[in-house]
């Protein structure tokens, strides 16, 4: 089931589209970035400032719980549990390598450039992880993650209503 079939089958079981939007925000990977897109197909008649109010927020509410549980959590996860450790071990290492250069080049300023890149696996979940391995303070972490979650946000809402537009002026 992809991300549109699951939207549709949510409506049709009376979840209002305002609250499918503002859940798939907050899921790691779909993010704002499928959040916003999803609005698109679904073809909602809901404004786009009010999808991407709703996409921010959704996408920031995991942000703070992320920033001050994932230390703890992943430490004792990774004590009581080799699958777990095994996991950690390797989010870690993978997420260091694909924010290492923008992190220790820009500090805080490039953790913000990396989140506010539209594409998988660069949003706020994976800004948390990164502000977590390089030691960058919550009360940076926290605005700039807000920050570049913006910035994607205003971003994606522009290819995707840009092209929704395009679409139907020649194909409609």
């Amino acid at each position: 089931m992809d991300k549109t079939e699951l939207a549709n089958w949510l409506s049709s079981h009376g979840l209002p589209l305002e609250v499918i939007i503002f859940l798939f925000a907050m899921v790691p990977i779909f993010e704002l970035r499928g959040a916003i897109p999803v609005a698109a197909i679904l073809d909602v008649n809901i404004a786009i400032w009010k999808i991407y109010l709703l996409a921010v927020i959704g996408n920031m509410i995991p942000v703070l719980p992320i920033l001050l549980l994932l230390q703890p959590v992943s430490n004792f996860l990774s004590e009581h549990s080799k699958i777990f450790n095994r996991f950690f071990t390797w989010l870690f290492n993978r997420t260091k390598r694909r924010v290492e250069a923008k992190i220790e080049k820009y500090g805080a300023l490039g953790l913000m450039v990396f989140v506010s890149i539209p594409l998988p696996v660069t949003g706020a979940w994976t800004g948390c992880i990164a502000a977590f391995l390089f030691g960058i303070r919550l009360r940076y972490a926290f605005p700039v993650i807000f920050a570049g979650v913006m910035i994607a946000g205003i971003v994606v809402s522009i290819v995707t209503y840009g092209a929704s537009s395009v679409f139907h002026i020649f194909f409609a």
